[in-house]
């Protein structure tokens, strides 16, 4: 959903950082080659993930939702010299896609991929996180938070995406088919409401929340 004019968008965009050039190759593959491209955070969100990992600074990050590997390399700029970034990816094919592109940045030895459930290989993780970016299936978005929050450390950010889903949180009647839509209405209350956290929404793209664990 685009909540500001596509020329005011390209202004924000172009006094933005500029996007690494490994990420523009990557973008360019995804487009040519992957089903539903849009789903990249992109230049701009990526340059807000990346800031915001160099400000927590943190030692150990958990990345829901792989997908082609352009968040995790974003979030991954902002580790510790000795910090590790997780990151898991229910679908298959992409993992070899991702892991060539993890491969061929200075963070290699830095990103463990996992393919496979979050819900059945979170629990497996044995550490905690300073920072977590929840960018998956929408309907377990408060499960993926559930299984998260005492894994997190206190001071700890939790990065949740596509939390204004093109508008749709407002619909007041959904499709029956829809899961999404009422999962996400459910956890943006949640956050709102949970005294473990803080939180502010941030109209990015299609939303981007911050909750920090107190």
């Amino acid at each position: 959903m685009q909540f500001i004019s596509e020329t005011l968008d390209n202004y924000v965009a172009n006094h933005t950082e500029d996007e690494p050039e490994l990420l523009q190759q990557l973008t360019r593959e995804t487009y040519q080659k992957i089903l539903q491209p849009r789903m990249l955070s992109g230049h701009y969100q990526g340059r807000v993930l990346s800031i915001i990992s160099k400000l927590v600074n943190p030692k150990t990050i958990l990345e829901i939702g792989t997908y082609t590997g352009y968040s995790a390399l974003c979030l991954a700029e902002g580790l510790q010299n000795n910090g590790m970034l997780h990151t898991i990816d229910i679908n298959e094919e992409l993992h070899d896609f991702s892991q060539n592109y993890f491969d061929k940045s200075e963070f290699k030895n830095q990103i463990k991929q996992y393919t496979g459930n979050a819900l059945d290989i979170i629990p497996k993780l044995n550490t905690s996180f300073d920072l977590v970016f929840i960018d998956a299936d929408k309907p377990n978005y408060l499960n993926y938070f559930n299984l998260i929050i005492d894994k997190l450390n206190k001071g700890g950010l939790i990065l949740s995406d596509n939390v204004l889903w093109s508008g749709k949180i407002l619909d007041t009647e959904f499709k029956k088919e829809d899961l999404s839509t009422p999962a996400l209405i459910a956890y943006n209350k949640h956050l709102k409401e949970d005294p473990r956290i803080e939180t502010v929404l941030l109209p990015i793209r299609d939303g981007l929340t911050l909750s920090r664990k107190l």
